[in-house]
């Protein structure tokens, strides 16, 4: 696919080029998750709110927030197209047919909108928040973030001339080219991208997952994007994230009810997919207090996914546990997917080779790595670390531990609660405070 991304930039109308171009330009996991969400808890009530974890970028400043909310109506009044529900329905996904039940599909086409939302600027940074029923607020989370993420890239991009930006995307492909050869003919590799949410643009994930798709081959499994899956003919990756055992725990009532909630998730999820996209998400509050307390049946699901744990600690964790619990690790599939890059995955891949089914699943610094691009030198063009999490469930306050005390997330006594349930045995950083 050959893009002149200088000429485009510097001859393009931003104001008439809507970031989100389709409903299916979203994590694949989004609508996985939603179908749940639709089928168990259709009259729940949540919020979600933007948090900005780069706080030194000040988005508010950055950012036109009339051409913000412009860019969020445009999304908020899109529909799916019939082209694209009957690919949802008749796709196969993981190897199975029907993944998405005909009430579904029909709800997506007749039934499913996006809540309003709450967007102004707090001290130079931006403050935005959705409410309504969970269906409504959901998906919002990956269409913020992805269009927050390019209408900074297409503010620095203006400051640029034609010529600036030719050398700017000069840089860039030579860089992906530099990162994809290293990969190329590594036996055994595995790895997809994951990297919608923090992109640099539309027009640039879809050159990066064509190129990875052309040059690496069976290698690549495929893009979490499911609108690339689905415009490439490529594989649709994911299952589930932490909102989901986040929102059960916030619905529990006594200590004992938040403790098993994440295995709840897990019963109620494998009867739902009866039986299909089993991957275990450990960390929403610390890998090893979930590993300790599962229940033998846990260890029969697919795999793993380890977020927010240094991935050699949680894979060879998981390994030992498995062990411990009889299972095979050989015949399992562990996924690492929170900021890697080349070298990352190719120390991984080693490591856990002949040990474990590895798979890599990689985001920002696959799809917006620009850095040190820039012809004028500054940091412009820098990811920033933008996350969009679940804030209450029913009023009550959702809450994500993590493996990592400093990506803790809720109000401080609540933290506090949660920590005295599951406890801080293998959480780093745990004598920080969080947010």
């Amino acid at each position: 696919m050959i893009v002149n991304f200088a000429r485009r930039a510097h001859n393009h109308n931003w104001n008439l080029d809507p970031i989100t171009r389709s409903l299916l330009d979203t994590d694949f996991y989004k609508l996985l998750m939603l179908q749940f969400i639709w089928k168990n808890f259709p009259e729940t009530n949540t919020t979600f709110a933007l948090v900005n974890r780069s706080t030194q970028m000040r988005l508010g400043e950055g950012i036109d927030i009339d051409d913000l909310r412009a860019q969020l109506e445009h999304a908020r009044y899109l529909r799916f197209h019939k082209s694209e529900l009957i690919w949802l329905a008749g796709n196969t996904f993981y190897g199975t047919r029907g993944i998405f039940e005909s009430g579904f599909l029909d709800w997506l086409e007749h039934g499913f909108r996006l809540s309003d939302y709450e967007l102004t600027v707090r001290d130079g940074q931006l403050s935005l928040i959705f409410r309504g029923l969970w269906t409504e607020t959901t998906m919002w989370e990956i269409y913020a973030l992805s269009t927050i993420s390019e209408m900074r890239t297409r503010a620095s991009l203006k400051r640029l001339s034609e010529f600036e930006l030719d050398i700017l995307y000069a840089r860039a492909k030579t860089r992906l080219w530099e990162k994809i050869e290293r990969l190329r003919d590594v036996p055994g590799l595995s790895l997809s991208d994951f990297g919608t949410r923090r992109r640099h643009s539309f027009l640039w994930q879809e050159y990066v997952v064509k190129a990875m798709s052309d040059v690496l081959g069976e290698s690549f499994k495929g893009t979490s994007n499911a609108y690339l899956a689905y415009k490439h003919d490529l594989e649709a990756i994911g299952t589930n994230a932490h909102e989901l055992p986040m929102a059960l725990a916030a619905m529990t009532s006594t200590d004992e009810e938040l403790k098993q909630s994440q295995y709840r998730l897990l019963e109620m999820w494998q009867q739902t997919y009866q039986g299909e996209l089993l991957i275990l998400l450990p960390d929403t509050f610390g890998t090893t207090q979930f590993l300790r307390g599962a229940p033998d049946w846990v260890a029969d699901w697919t795999g793993q996914r380890a977020d927010s744990k240094d991935p050699f600690a949680a894979g060879d964790e998981y390994i030992a546990w498995l062990t411990a619990r009889g299972r095979d690790p050989r015949k399992k599939l562990f996924i690492a997917s929170d900021a890697l890059d080349v070298e990352d995955i190719l120390k991984l891949h080693q490591h856990f080779a002949e040990r474990i089914r590895f798979s890599a699943g990689w985001g920002t610094l696959l799809t917006n790595d620009l850095r040190d691009c820039n012809p004028r030198g500054d940091r412009s063009f820098d990811p920033v670390n933008l996350v969009c999490k679940l804030h209450s469930v029913n009023g009550r306050p959702a809450v994500k531990l993590s493996d990592d005390a400093q990506k803790s997330m809720g109000p401080p006594e609540a933290i506090a609660r949660y920590r005295r349930v599951f406890g801080l045995q293998g959480v780093a950083h745990a004598n920080m405070t969080s947010r």
